[in-house]
């Protein structure tokens, strides 16, 4: 992955309409062995915070099924789930920093899933404002850890 292209890639998808989560998944994913389509339907459900609930930002869960894909294992291996987990961890620890939060409600200061919530992120831009980094520094910090 070439970060600055891959993370502006991830944005190019979201502001064509992609979640969050499917920006971040579907740029990551074909460099570890899933076709962008594949991708893109798996992570359609977590967007706008697990699905519009304004929890966990889309942005983050398309991070954490990058890592899961690059570093995630089919079998009972405690050791390979513990180097995910840490990465996983890590992750967030550097997303927080970056951002204050890993709760869409929270990094947004409104529920898109209420009707009320959307049209306040539409009248104070905050897809373009806040999301759009949001989805960068995702792509960014994953690759900064795979």
């Amino acid at each position: 992955m070439n970060q600055g292209n891959d993370a502006e890639c991830a944005v190019t998808y979201f502001k064509n309409g992609y979640c969050c989560s499917q920006a971040v998944f579907a740029t990551c994913a074909p460099g570890h062995g899933m076709d962008r389509e594949m991708a893109l339907k798996l992570a359609s459900p977590f967007c706008a915070g697990m699905g519009r609930l304004g929890r966990t930002c889309g942005a983050v869960t398309g991070a954490f099924l990058a890592i899961g894909l690059a570093h995630g294992s089919g079998e009972l291996d405690g050791e390979t789930r513990e180097k995910a987990y840490g990465l996983v961890n890590e992750f967030a620890t550097r997303f927080i920093e970056r951002n204050g939060s890993l709760e869409c409600r929270e990094l947004l200061g409104c529920h898109i899933g209420t009707p009320e919530g959307y049209r306040e992120a539409k009248e104070k831009n905050l897809f373009e404002t806040v999301c759009e980094k949001l989805v960068r520094d995702a792509v960014e910090i994953v690759e900064e850890l795979l």
